[in-house]
């Protein structure tokens, strides 16, 4: 049995609906105010409390030999908490850590952790490998670096196998926040400021996101270990949004604007970070799991492109 938190969540949903195909049994997670049809056909429903401190696990963990904790506080571009850190770090790393112990209680083997590249830090000259120093420069990055720590020190002690993957943007069909933003500008033609920019950013299709959670839920030598993960192929924004125009059968409109406008324009909007990430680079090495797990990913950026502009034009957003 393979328990997945977050199960009703953008990568939750194809993860599980992955496990079932491949013959697992699997029980997800959804919250009280949730239904338990938005989770996939076949999956075992479990009502949780939000994740917390003292979220209570033991009938949930029972027959469990896997857990994927997908579930946590996201980033927020605009959080109005009065102490994002704190907040973070109650669901984040205390709640993770309580899931973690009660999973070794029950006796789960393995515990694979979906952390975040934000934990190596926001930006890159050269790719972050298995080896770059944790340098966390916000409250979520930093709760998901402490949440690996006691992580680490619950798989010392227990001896419950902890396999932590760190993923950079995770996109497909379903895909909201920025990179949604993104597409409905290029598919409405709205030219985009960034012919000018040369940076590199790795991104991961979801499809490659869960086929390589699945392996570091059953690969020996995947315990005990840091994943990072990607498509394998990096991109600079203006040919991001070239992809993403070809994607959507539109002609990609950009133009060139000096980096001095294109910060000044975020600082009047409040949009200043979202231009930050537009034109600096963030890249990884993926090398150390094709190395050791033997892992490629099984779709190439224009497969995962155009999924996610089929979905999106299936599903007319505007």
């Amino acid at each position: 049995m393979i328990f997945v938190t977050g199960a009703t969540g953008f990568i939750g949903r194809y993860l599980c609906e992955r496990l079932l195909s491949d013959g697992f049994r699997v029980r997800g997670t959804f919250l009280e105010s949730e239904s338990p049809l938005s989770l996939p056909d076949g999956v075992e429903p479990s009502t949780i409390q939000p994740l917390g401190p003292d979220t209570k696990w033991t009938g949930a963990l029972a027959g469990v030999e896997t857990v994927i904790h997908l579930a946590g506080r996201v980033h927020i571009m605009a959080d109005n908490a009065d102490d994002p850190l704190t907040e973070f770090r109650r669901v984040n790393v205390d709640g993770t850590a309580q899931l973690a112990r009660e999973a070794a209680k029950a006796g789960v083997k393995r515990f694979v952790f979906i952390s975040s590249i934000k934990v190596n830090g926001e930006e890159t000259k050269a790719p972050y490998t298995d080896g770059s120093p944790p340098m966390p420069s916000d409250p979520y990055g930093v709760s998901k670096w402490e949440a690996e720590e006691a992580l680490r020190r619950i798989e010392k002690k227990t001896g419950m196998e902890v396999a932590v993957v760190r993923p950079v943007l995770v996109y497909g069909p379903g895909v909201k926040a920025n990179f949604l933003s993104m597409m409905k500008i290029v598919r409405r033609g709205i030219p985009l400021p960034f012919a000018g920019i040369s940076n590199r950013r790795s991104l991961v299709y979801v499809g490659n996101m869960v086929d390589a959670l699945v392996l570091c839920a059953s690969h020996p030598a995947a315990a005990g270990q840091t994943w990072l993960i990607s498509d394998g192929e990096d991109v600079s924004t203006p040919e991001l949004v070239a992809r993403m125009a070809s994607a959507l059968n539109v002609p990609a409109r950009q133009l060139r604007c000096p980096y001095c406008l294109l910060d000044l324009a975020g600082r009047v909007t409040g949009r200043r970070d979202v231009i930050r990430r537009l034109s600096g680079s963030l890249s990884v090495d993926i090398s150390k799991i094709r190395r050791e797990l033997g892992w490629n990913p099984p779709f190439t950026m224009e497969d995962g492109l155009r999924e996610t502009a089929g979905w999106y034009m299936r599903a007319g957003i505007n």
